[in-house]
This record gives C-alpha cells, sequence and structure tokens, in this order.
C-alpha cells in the first residue's frame, strides 16, 4: 500500500492529483506548515469522514474522485445543509462548523483536505478510521 510522506514544513511541489488518487489510507499528511496542513484521505464506500466539529480551524475538502453527500450544520444535531458532492467539488467548513463527508458510491472516495492552521501532527499517517478514532483524531 502506497503511504504518502509529510514534506512540510519546507517549500514542496508534487501532484495532489496523484497523491490523493495513489492513497489508500484513511488520512495521511503529504505537508504541514505553521499555519496551514494538506492531508489525503480515502474513503471506503458506505463510510464517512466522521461527524466532527475544529473550533480553531478551517477546513477545505476536495472531491478528487467518487461521490458522497456533504453536511453541515451549527450543531451535531442540526446539520441544515446537506448537498451531493463529486469529482471537482470543493467543500468549505467554516471553524466551528459540524460537518461530515459520507461516500454514496461504490469506490473509496479520495479527498484532498487542508486545515488552516493544521489538525493533526506532523507526520499523522491513520491506516483506518478505526485508528483516527483510537488516537482521539476525529474532531469533538
Amino acid at each position: 500500500m502506497y503511504t504518502p510522506t509529510d514534506n512540510g514544513p519546507d517549500p514542496y511541489v508534487t501532484n495532489v492529483r496523484m497523491e490523493a488518487l495513489r492513497n489508500d489510507n484513511y488520512r495521511a499528511a503529504i505537508w504541514t506548515g505553521n499555519h496551514m496542513q494538506a492531508t489525503v484521505m480515502s474513503i471506503p464506500p458506505g463510510s464517512d469522514i466522521g461527524l466532527e466539529v475544529h473550533p480553531e480551524v478551517d477546513q477545505f475538502i476536495y472531491i478528487m474522485q467518487g461521490r458522497g453527500v456533504a453536511q453541515m450544520g451549527s450543531t451535531k444535531n442540526n446539520l441544515t445543509l446537506m448537498a451531493p458532492v463529486g469529482a471537482g467539488d470543493g467543500v468549505f467548513v467554516p471553524m466551528g462548523t459540524w460537518h461530515n463527508v459520507t461516500n454514496a458510491g461504490r469506490t473509496p472516495i479520495k479527498i484532498l483536505t487542508f486545515y488552516a492552521p493544521p489538525q493533526h501532527p506532523a507526520g499523522t499517517v491513520h491506516p483506518t478510521k478505526a485508528d483516527a478514532e483510537a488516537e482521539g483524531r476525529m474532531g469533538q
């Protein structure tokens, strides 16, 4: 299995599309700087990112491949925005907004996501969602 390497905080150029498409891990950091972080994610069919909120982090989720449903709202019981998402779509998540993306297709959703400031320790790799949950890295 291909596992991306975190190449931050040094200047770095890569084909982010290929990084996302090759990644089979639930989450892997590909660049962590002082004020921003890029990760790639692979969400299996029928699974989701996991309902979460980042109180002090803005997030941008870019769908590279696959299709699903994005949900957002002011509380975890008040997800007022629900929208279908597919390759080429971006999901802008302001800090303090509860959000989730669920895979509604038959193949993994491949995602590139940016956090500002960084959300995860540099070099983070979670092979599965269960690994992220066990480490306590699923938002709040």
